[in-house]
């Protein structure tokens, strides 16, 4: 014990940086994005999108960032978003982690299974560019691999509001 308390003395503190934005600010920041996600919403998709996210390998990272779009603070439903847990009843796909080789046929089963027109977000950078695992004999690396890729949201995870804003973005771009 002794030893570890050395070595925390040692190297002192390490927390991340505060956020940039005051509360207030990001308070106005996820309400401004959430205005637009609905309208886009409203206009590409009568109301309502269904998202199915799928977990292609990830550390839950990510998951909890989704998550959090459900909590008080974001409440994504409000703007016309909702997780579904089924693919055959999803606008979008949301992939996280990098492909493991385990999950490569379950994804692209699920990609099948989604109708069209359908979106797909390859979320953090896992998803992104496979992350510090690549390519191996576990890993079958990047989303981009196994199934096309519509919108890509980096981030070590992204927050909720810069994946609030990926949605935002991919809706515009396919619409």
């Amino acid at each position: 014990m002794l030893k570890i308390l050395n070595k925390i003395r040692k190297i002192g503190i390490i927390t991340e940086s505060l956020p940039t934005l005051s509360h207030h600010e990001r308070d106005a920041k996820v309400e401004e994005t959430g205005k637009q996600v609905k309208a886009e919403i409203v206009r590409c998709f009568g109301g309502s999108l269904a998202i199915r996210q799928v977990d292609a390998g990830s550390c839950n990272a990510c998951e909890l960032e989704i998550h959090a779009l459900s909590n008080p603070f974001y409440d994504i439903e409000r703007f016309g978003i909702h997780f579904v847990a089924s693919p055959r009843h999803a606008d979008m796909l949301l992939v996280t982690g990098v492909v493991s080789r385990n999950m490569e046929a379950a994804l692209m089963r699920t990609y099948e299974a989604t109708p069209y027109p359908k979106l797909v977000i390859a979320m953090g950078e896992c998803a992104v560019n496979g992350g510090e695992f690549g390519v191996s004999y576990a890993s079958c690396g990047a989303v981009h691999h196994i199934i096309p890729v519509d919108a890509v949201i980096s981030g070590c995870p992204p927050t909720p509001l810069d994946l609030m804003q990926g949605i935002l973005q991919v809706i515009r771009q396919n619409s």
